[in-house]
C-alpha cells in the first residue's frame, strides 16, 4: 500500500456519557496525526437508534474540547468529507450496499426475528460454539427476491462471507492475525430500518474519509476480519490497524467500573482533576517512552509518541492513586494567576470550577497556603470554605479550657495595632506562655473557633487574609460575647 497522508479518526457513539478510555484512545489518535502533520477527524456514529441518547452528542463534543483536544474535520468544524454524522449519510450506505448486491458479495435476507431466534436455539441445542445465520435466504432465486421486495416484506442485507478462506491482516501493535472465514457470520450490513450496522458504516466512512490508520481498543480485534472482508469486497486498500490495550481497574481483571469510581470523562473534571493532568496520566495507559520521564506536555507527547512503544497486552491498570498523585503535581506546579498567553491559572480554574461562588481576589491570596495541600480542585472548598462562609463550630470538639483560650485570643488580637503575621504570632505566643497554656491545645481551639475545622491552612496566615474584624466577630460569636469589637 502506498504511503498516504496520515489521517486518524475517532467516532463517538451518542449512546451515553463519553468514557475516560475513549479519551485515551482519542489522545493516541490525535497525537499520532499531529506527529506526522496529518489530520485528526471526528465523526459521530449515531446509527444505533435504539440506544441513542438525546443531547449526548453535544456533551461528548464539549467534554473533548474541555480536555483541550480539537479536531481538524468533523462536527462544528466541517471539512471536505461532510456530513460527519452517520445518520446523515444513509444514501451513501445504501449505494454501497447495492454495489455489493450487484457483485454477489451481499444478499437480501427476509427471515423474521422469530425464525432467527428458533434457528439460534436449535444450534445451541446441537452445542454449536458460535451460532451463525444458516443462509436460508441465500438460496432464494431472483424472482422470489423481486416478489418479496415488491410486496414490501421487511428485509436486511447481509454480507456473503467467502467459503474456505483465510482472512489475514497485520496489526501494527500485535503483528499478523489470521482467522478462517468459517468463523465469520454473514453479518447484517443494512438493518430493516434502513440504517447501516456499525461494521458496514465504519468501513465505508473510513475509506471515503481517507483514514490511513485505525487505532482502537483491542476488543475490536474479533470484528476486524469482518472489516477486512468488506475492504476486499469493494476492492479498496485497507488502512493500517493498531489495536491498543483497554483499561482495567487496579487488581482486577475487568474493565473500569463505576463501582471503583468515575469512569465518564466528564466525571474526572467534575471531581476537580485538571484536564492536562488526566491527559498526562492517560498517556501511560498503554504506552511507555522507555525512560523515567513521567510529566509530559501535549507537545512533548506528540514528539515522543510512537505505535512501536504501545504495550502488547490486553488490559492496562487504571491506577486511581497514581492519577491523584499526578493531579497534585500539576496543581503544585501551576501558575496561580493567568499567563500572558491566555492559559488559565489555578485561580481562574478554581473560580470556574465553583461556578463563580468564591471571590477571585481572595482565591489568589489564599492559594499559596493551599497549593501544596490540595490534590484536586474539589478539595479547595473543604480546606478554604471558611474564608467565604461563616463556619459552624461544634463546641463539643473544643478543649475543656476553650473559653479561657478564646477570651485571651480576643484580648490579644483587639490590642494589635498592626495586622501582620509576625504581629499575630508574637502577640498570641507571648500570651500563651504568660498564661501557661498548652500551645497545641490553644491553637486547636483557636483554629476551630475561626474556621470550624481541625484541618485548615496555617491558621495565623489565614487570619491575616480573613481580617481583624471578621476574626474577632467569629471568636466572639463562639464565646457568646455581645460586646463591640474594639478597633
Amino acid at each position: 500500500m502506498e504511503e498516504k497522508r496520515v489521517r486518524t479518526r475517532m467516532a463517538p457513539s451518542p449512546t451515553g456519557e463519553y468514557h475516560i478510555g475513549h479519551i485515551r484512545t482519542l489522545l493516541y489518535n490525535w497525537a499520532f496525526a499531529k506527529k506526522y502533520n496529518g489530520d485528526f477527524i471526528l465523526r459521530i456514529e449515531d446509527t444505533d437508534r435504539e440506544r441513542f441518547v438525546a443531547g449526548a452528542t453535544d456533551r461528548i463534543l464539549e467534554v473533548i474540547k474541555s480536555y483541550g483536544l480539537v479536531w481538524d474535520e468533523g462536527p462544528q468544524v466541517g471539512g471536505p468529507h461532510e456530513p460527519y454524522f452517520q445518520s446523515q449519510r444513509l444514501e451513501i450506505y445504501q449505494k454501497h450496499a447495492q454495489i455489493l448486491l450487484d457483485k454477489g458479495a451481499a444478499y437480501y435476507c427476509f427471515c423474521t426475528e422469530e425464525r432467527l431466534e428458533k434457528m439460534r436455539e436449535e444450534q445451541k441445542a446441537r452445542h454449536v460454539v458460535s451460532t451463525k445465520y444458516d443462509r436460508l435466504c441465500l438460496k432464494l432465486d431472483k424472482s422470489e427476491i423481486e416478489k418479496k421486495l415488491k410486496d414490501k416484506v421487511p428485509y436486511v442485507i447481509r454480507m456473503k462471507v467467502p467459503d474456505n478462506k483465510e482472512i489475514t491482516f497485520n496489526d501494527l501493535v500485535i503483528g499478523d492475525i489470521s482467522v478462517p472465514s468459517s468463523d465469520i457470520d454473514d453479518q447484517v450490513l443494512i438493518k430493516s430500518d434502513g440504517f447501516p450496522t456499525y461494521h458496514f458504516a465504519v468501513v465505508i466512512d473510513d475509506h471515503l474519509m481517507e483514514i490511513s490508520h485505525v487505532m482502537r481498543g483491542n476488543d475490536w480485534i474479533p470484528s476486524t476480519p469482518k472489516h477486512v472482508l468488506l475492504y476486499q469486497a469493494f476492492g479498496w486498500d485497507m488502512p493500517y490497524f493498531a489495536h491498543i490495550p483497554n483499561l482495567k481497574e487496579m487488581g482486577a481483571g475487568k474493565k473500569l467500573s463505576k463501582r471503583f469510581g468515575a469512569v465518564a470523562a466528564k466525571e474526572f473534571l467534575d471531581e476537580g482533576y485538571l484536564p492536562e493532568a488526566v491527559l498526562n496520566f492517560l498517556m501511560f495507559l498503554g504506552w511507555n517512552p522507555g525512560t523515567d520521564k513521567e510529566i509530559y506536555t501535549l507537545n512533548e507527547f506528540v514528539k515522543d509518541f510512537s505505535i512501536e512503544k504501545i504495550h502488547k497486552t490486553d488490559l492496562v491498570a487504571f491506577d486511581r492513586n497514581k492519577l491523584l498523585w499526578m493531579n497534585s503535581q500539576y496543581i503544585q506546579k501551576s501558575q496561580i494567576s493567568d499567563l500572558p498567553d491566555g492559559k488559565a491559572g489555578l485561580k481562574s480554574q478554581i473560580f470556574k470550577f465553583f461556578g463563580g461562588k468564591y471571590d477571585a481576589a481572595v482565591i489568589e491570596k489564599i492559594l499559596p497556603l493551599l497549593q501544596t495541600r490540595i490534590k484536586t480542585l474539589k478539595e479547595f472548598a473543604d480546606l478554604a470554605g471558611f474564608f467565604f462562609e461563616k463556619p459552624k463550630v461544634d463546641k463539643k470538639i473544643l478543649s475543656n479550657n476553650w473559653k479561657n483560650h478564646l477570651s485571651m485570643a480576643v484580648e490579644v488580637l483587639e490590642s494589635l495595632e498592626k495586622w501582620g503575621k509576625s504581629d499575630i504570632d508574637e502577640g498570641l505566643l507571648s500570651a500563651v506562655k504568660e498564661k501557661n497554656f498548652k500551645t497545641g491545645e490553644f491553637f486547636m481551639d483557636f483554629r476551630i473557633a475561626v474556621t470550624g475545622s481541625k484541618f485548615t491552612p496555617p491558621i495565623n496566615e489565614s487570619i491575616v487574609i480573613l481580617g481583624k474584624y471578621e476574626v474577632l466577630k467569629r471568636l466572639k460569636a463562639v464565646l457568646g460575647s455581645k460586646s463591640n469589637i474594639k478597633y
